[in-house]
């Protein structure tokens, strides 16, 4: 079984930065993983996936140019680099892991591995 551990999350002021990570645990994980976040009234969207073999990536229209999604697959690791963050940035971030390529990685219902969720909070 697969586990997902995240780190990284805690208040910063506007304009801050902010770097979480994500370690898989139970075996070699090189699968496709994402980050999406929930904020309170919110559904959970995805802000940044990445493919397998860390050559493809995608960021959400919100994040983009800001956020920085990348993986080491020799330490099982995926990170999200969080730049001049926004108030709207405040969220609970998580991270996620498919079983298997193949899949939209743009629908949370797609992945079935989740990290417990860390909290990211963006003070003016």
């Amino acid at each position: 079984q697969v586990q997902l551990v995240e780190s990284g999350g805690g208040l910063v002021q506007a304009g801050g930065s902010l770097r979480l990570s994500c370690t898989a645990s139970g075996r070699t994980f090189r699968n496709p993983m994402a980050w999406f976040r929930q904020a309170p009234g919110w559904e959970r969207d995805v802000v940044a996936t990445i493919s397998s073999s860390g050559i493809g990536t995608y960021y959400g229209d919100s994040v983009k140019g800001r956020f920085t999604i990348s993986r080491d697959n020799t330490k099982n690791t995926v990170s999200l680099q969080m730049n001049s963050l926004k108030r709207e940035d405040t969220a609970v971030y998580y991270c996620a892991a498919q079983s298997r390529d193949g899949r939209s990685m743009m629908v949370f219902s797609e992945y079935d591995y989740w990290g417990q969720g860390t909290q990211v909070t963006v003070s003016s």
